[in-house]
């Protein structure tokens, strides 16, 4: 039985190169997107699902009420690690831990500048990354260890054992290796190749020592692990009002915990509740790889039905020899079936060629990986999903035919069939001119962002990471560049011009009592404005030539516009108890988020480590010049390779997630519309095929090529058209929603969708009438003759 149903579903599939090559290829080129989108999905999805208490670790947030809202971040006073530990029953440890920074590491003359964390001695106790060597739960007792990585390991001592071998840490301390951990994967939310104990930290940093008793610094990272995730809520109701309890009570504060099984997918926040975060791109390529899957199943429905005609003598002849309709719809599901198994052979080759690429664009590692056990299971549910879902509608059709009637062949499939086809060809393109207009939209508001002001100048600015010796070598180092002539202007600060990496608040004459506003803060050294290539707006910018700019302040004109001053210039400000006066007001700058309005900002003299920033000379050499300002910092900065980045390309880095999102909406668009062409070629060519003998007819009686091709492609058109009248306010809608969540955001124009539509109808217009071309220009003696 199963010989006689394989002989006749290969019978059945070479008789029909044509359109079985169609299915086969459609369905191929959709499960190979789905599977590529479904690895993307998965990596993301599994962030973290390898750390053993991932379902009890949490992370201490903050809601504070302020600026009309709740705002929410996740640093926290240092207290809070020892505070946590016996706040709660439920609460069986909590860490501490930097933000992390790469930091030189020394094993003689080998230089690395991996990585890392400062973190609490609970660290691998709660997250237990799994070791190499050492014991983990023992590994950041000592101050002077530190804990390394397999890759680290291996760039320091080759193939011999790390183990109780000693590293130069930033030149200046030398560290025990405890312990060292296996690589950890790519979707980890920890990255880092060394962890150093936080006693140590303590120990080199008097400033971290003081602030392990004061609640007013929110600078840390602090982690809890629970006995159980059932009892998150009631813990987080006893911590909520740990910080007033501790006297930070000048505006409502409450902490909440944010489980490590959600940072990954929802780490954005709207006035104190989740607002979505990774989890809205893997929703939207779900939906982009199911649309492209129904569109290739679409294709094979269209196709089987088209085509049952053809196979309508068949069906009476098996069921006058006694075949049951369940027997044939058994026959035609199992075609299907063999069907998607050719193809899911054929895709799980295309995704394995296409696999570097895709890794390449999404800047990721995925690996399909054929032996999991996983990934048998999913086999069979694609190949059996979309064998059974493309099969069904021909299976019941086509065995529902009636025997004497096929069998006297009066039967006209072709016009009963018609209208199935014919809501199938509009869903298809539904989907199809969906991921267009959702590509198009998506690609303006894109543009929106990288056409924003910027506020300075990108070109030939550079940024380097300072080290101890550079903040001591600082004056001779910047007189030093600025004297070879390739370097412009020098400056320092706590952030390059692309980041945030400090918030506050501040005062000002005239601010109503309730008002509470965060201000983006800088610490700068003179020239700031002049080396980053910002417009003073009022004003002046800090210079060595005013020596009372060590307590003076300079606003950005957000900061100006919020405090509404009249001659803000000479103004007192209070910052932090202290008045510093207002000596200049720049232009607003683009450092936080691309798609927020820029935040109110203030600068002051201070050093809080950071970047030196240089403006090099655009009139030399640029590799020349890169050369001369190596040759200063390795002088002044020698135990440190210089290591330095572009504004322009730090500034980039920003958009990889929206160029990611950009990418493959147009890649996978593209795919769909191939697809759907695919599938209209194959119907356009069996729609011609079936009105040979009329085309025939109609030329004898006269009829010119091009109002045949008119006759056939009217039906194509009119479902085109009907498609896009039912996709406009779906689309307009949905793409409304999406655009909300972004506070600069455009406008969707109304001119989207009729271009939009008119792509789709010309491009199924040159696929169908080059076949109805074909068939209009055939001899219609020959067509005739078969009668």
């Amino acid at each position: 039985m199963i010989k006689n149903f394989l002989l006749a579903t290969l019978r059945n599939l070479t008789k029909n190169v044509l359109y079985t090559s169609i299915n086969i290829s459609g369905l191929a080129i959709g499960i190979a997107c789905s599977i590529l989108i479904i690895l993307w999905v998965d990596d993301e999805a599994s962030y973290d699902a390898f750390v053993p208490k991932v379902e009890r670790l949490y992370q201490v947030w903050v809601n504070a009420e302020f600026d009309s809202k709740v705002n929410t971040w996740q640093s926290v006073p240092l207290p809070t690690w020892d505070a946590m530990k016996t706040a709660h029953s439920a609460i069986t440890n909590s860490t501490v831990a930097g933000w992390g920074s790469d930091r030189l590491i020394a094993n003689g003359d080998i230089r690395v500048i991996p990585h890392g964390y400062y973190v609490g001695e609970e660290f691998l106790d709660m997250f237990e990354y799994p070791a190499l060597e050492g014991d983990i739960y023992s590994a950041l007792d000592d101050p002077s260890a530190i804990v390394i990585t397999e890759s680290l390991a291996k760039k320091l001592f080759g193939e011999a054992s790390a183990m109780g071998k000693f590293v130069k840490v930033e030149n200046e301390s030398s560290l025990q290796v405890t312990a060292v951990l296996r690589d950890l994967p790519g979707n980890s939310s920890f990255e880092f190749e060394y962890l150093i104990p936080w006693k140590h930290r303590e120990k080199v940093n008097s400033w971290v020592a003081r602030n392990r008793t004061n609640w007013g610094n929110y600078s840390f990272q602090v982690f809890v692990e629970l006995e159980s995730a059932e009892k998150s809520a009631e813990v987080e109701t006893t911590v909520a009002s740990m910080l007033t309890d501790n006297g930070q009570n000048d505006l409502p504060r409450t902490f909440f915990l944010h489980p490590m099984n959600r940072w990954r997918l929802y780490s954005n926040f709207e006035n104190g509740q989740e607002a979505g975060g990774q989890i809205e791109y893997i929703r939207l390529f779900s939906f982009i790889a199911i649309f492209i899957l129904i569109i290739a199943c679409i294709n094979f429905m269209n196709l089987a039905t088209a085509r049952s005609e053809k196979r309508a003598r068949e069906v009476g002849i098996r069921k006058s020899l006694g075949s049951t309709r369940s027997n044939l719809i058994l026959q035609f599901l199992g075609e299907s079936i063999v069907i998607s198994f050719i193809s899911f052979a054929l895709a799980i080759v295309c995704a394995l060629m296409a696999l570097p690429f895709f890794n390449s664009m999404v800047e990721k590692e995925l690996v399909l990986d054929l032996t999991q056990p996983s990934f048998g299971v999913f086999a069979a549910i694609m190949v059996l999903g979309t064998g059974l879902i493309s099969g069904s509608y021909p299976a019941f059709y086509l065995s529902a035919f009636n025997p004497v009637t096929t069998l006297k062949g009066t039967v006209r499939v072709g016009k009963s069939a018609s209208l199935p086809r014919k809501v199938l060809v509009v869903l298809q393109f539904f989907f199809s001119i969906l991921l267009m207009t959702s590509t198009v939209v998506i690609y303006q508001q894109i543009d929106l962002v990288r056409e924003r002001e910027l506020g300075y100048d990108q070109e030939f600015l550079i940024s380097v990471e300072t080290s101890d010796d550079i903040t001591e070598n600082y004056r001779p180092l910047k007189e030093e560049l600025l004297q070879t002539g390739a370097v412009k202007s020098v400056t320092k600060s706590n952030s390059m011009i692309t980041q945030i990496n400090s918030n506050n608040f501040l005062s000002w004459p005239g601010k109503p009592e309730e008002l509470r506003v965060i201000f983006t803060t800088i610490t700068a050294d003179y020239d700031y404005a002049e080396t980053m290539g910002i417009d003073m707006l009022l004003g002046r910018d800090f210079s060595e030539e005013f020596t009372t700019d060590t307590s003076a302040i300079v606003i950005n004109k957000a900061a100006l516009d919020l405090m509404d001053l009249e001659d803000p210039i000479g103004t007192n400000l209070d910052l932090w108890g202290e008045q510093r006066k207002l000596v200049g007001v720049m232009d607003n700058v683009l450092m936080g988020s691309l798609y927020q309005e820029v935040k109110p900002l203030f600068m002051i003299i201070d050093d809080w480590g950071g970047y030196v920033s240089l403006r090099l000379n655009p009139g030399h050499d640029l590799q020349e010049t890169l050369r001369q300002v190596e040759a200063v910092f390795n002088k002044h900065n020698p135990a440190y390779p210089f290591e330095y980045t572009f504004a322009d390309v730090e500034f980039q880095r920003k958009f990889s997630l929206i160029n990611l999102t950009q990418k493959l909406s147009l890649l996978f668009s593209l795919l769909a519309i191939f697809i759907t062409g695919l599938g209209l070629f194959g119907l356009a060519s069996f729609m011609a095929e079936q009105r040979t003998k009329e085309i025939g007819i109609r030329k004898v009686l006269g009829a010119s090529v091009t109002s045949l091709i008119g006759l056939i492609s009217k039906d194509f058109s009119k479902l085109v058209l009907i498609s896009f009248a039912a996709v406009v306010p779906f689309a307009w809608f949905g793409l409304d929603q999406y655009l909300e969540k972004y506070p600069i955001r455009i406008d969707i124009q109304w001119w989207i969708f009729p271009l939009v539509g008119l792509v789709a109808l010309v491009f199924s217009l040159l696929i169908v009438s080059n076949q109805a071309n074909r068939a209009a220009k055939a001899n219609p003696v020959q067509s005739l003759r078969q009668d």
